[in-house]
């Protein structure tokens, strides 16, 4: 396959998702019709649990690798790329902002001003702010404004949602993506980036969770009316699957995850023929014969255990009600079968499996759940970049400003 070099180095825009499982480098190029995909590079992960660097130099490793197969298919290489996190240190809030507005109508600098009223909160020294997403604003006595730009009053008042994360966290990917060469422009939050590549429109309007199950967790974002208004983290996530069959079927863990990949099943009733699979035995036993419904049997209870945590963190949220989308799945377990029906039954919601929409170039290859961060974060760095024809909402250009600032200030720190 022969791919076009892209015209202007401005034009190309990269991303890293550092996940438990893998590590995965993507290049996009920005054309007039939106965003193509044009390289991608996989490598396991050996140096990340449940989304947190734990060995840096195995990580740079895997991250090399990465990058030069993304760039070997681009034809072009890279040097900064907007970065995904994840983990159990990852909270978000939602707290509000008021301020008085300067000229009696509302301008640009009183939404920054409202938006750095509600962002000042108090935190600890080792946790700083990822992302400070605006929800909606309220113009004197009226409610619900999402562009207040022009209208009239005397009081603005900002809604947003807060996520903060562990700053010796995001240090470390900082560093790592460094060490690989890769100069950082954002630190993204993962399920937020996956939501860029999977909701539709429609479904942020109506109320929709996404539910992103990786290998070390599972990510939950809530949108309602278009914003986020809940995240979460969760401390469990695909690994604890192939951990399980690895115990149950007495085999690797290497061939545990085979096993869950080619014919796993998360809801027994669901299989239409009981078919015998191989399974190598530790050692230098024989390998032997078991059916699917005992494979089945050992998968199930660990994935309706990943719902049942989802559903209790969507009803202490407080927004199960207005979820009217549903929940969209994605991630690589979501890739079993079974998994749709069997969330169906425990969240006792709609659900459906998400794959990145709305790419070209190489959208067949990456037309999978686990590219749906991957590409995801590309879709939030075209957009954040300042080009009109992709900008985010309102209020949301100093934030990415600031952004930049505090990606320098992680490098500072940690060299």
């Amino acid at each position: 396959m022969t791919i076009r070099k892209p015209s202007r180095k401005s034009d190309v825009l990269a991303a890293i998702d550092f996940g438990t499982t893998k590590i995965c480098a993507i290049i996009g190029r920005v054309g007039d019709e939106g965003l193509e995909i044009i390289g991608i590079g996989k490598q396991p992960s050996l140096g990340i649990r449940k989304g947190v660097v734990v060995n840096i130099p195995t990580t740079v490793d895997a991250l090399k690798k990465a990058v030069e197969v993304a760039e070997l298919m681009a034809g072009c290489e890279i040097s900064t790329a907007h970065i995904g996190i994840a983990g159990l240190h990852i909270r978000g809030f939602n707290t509000t902002g008021v301020v008085a507005v300067k000229h009696r109508e509302v301008g640009r600098e009183d939404v920054e001003r409202a938006i750095e009223a509600a962002r000042a909160v108090a935190l600890p020294v080792d946790r700083e702010i990822l992302h400070v997403i605006p929800q909606e604003f309220s113009v004197g006595d009226q409610d619900g404004v999402r562009d207040p730009i022009g209208m009239a009053g005397g009081r603005l008042e900002s809604k947003v949602h807060i996520v903060t994360g562990a700053v010796s966290c995001a240090q470390n990917m900082v560093k790592c993506a460094s060490e690989a060469g890769i100069s950082v422009a954002d630190v993204v939050l993962e399920p937020l980036a996956s939501a860029e590549a999977v909701l539709s429109p429609d479904e942020k309007e109506l109320g929709v969770a996404l539910v992103d199950i990786g290998g070390g967790t599972t990510d939950v974002a809530l949108f309602v009316r278009g914003s986020v208004v809940h995240t979460g983290i969760l401390s469990v996530g695909g690994n604890h699957i192939t951990n399980d069959i690895a115990v149950g079927l007495r085999t690797s863990l290497h061939d545990a995850e085979n096993i869950k990949v080619q014919s796993g099943c998360a809801m027994h009733s669901q299989l239409s023929e009981d078919l015998a699979i191989q399974v190598a035995s530790m050692g230098s036993r024989k390998a032997r014969e078991v059916q699917r419904s005992a494979l089945a049997k050992i998968i199930e209870p660990r994935v309706e255990e990943i719902f049942s945590l989802v559903a209790q963190e969507i009803a202490n949220s407080g927004y199960k009600h207005l979820l009217s989308s549903g929940v969209v799945i994605t991630g690589g377990a979501s890739l079993l079968d079974g998994v749709i029906e069997l969330g169906e039954f425990v969240l006792e919601m709609p659900v459906r499996r998400g794959v990145p929409q709305g790419v070209g170039g190489l959208s067949d290859v990456v037309n999978s759940p686990i590219y749906s961060t991957a590409v995801g974060l590309l879709i939030h760095a075209m957009r954040s970049r300042g080009d009109s024809r992709f900008r985010l909402g309102i209020g949301t250009d100093g934030v990415y400003s600031k952004a930049v600032a505090r990606v320098r200030a992680w490098l500072g720190e940690v060299f």
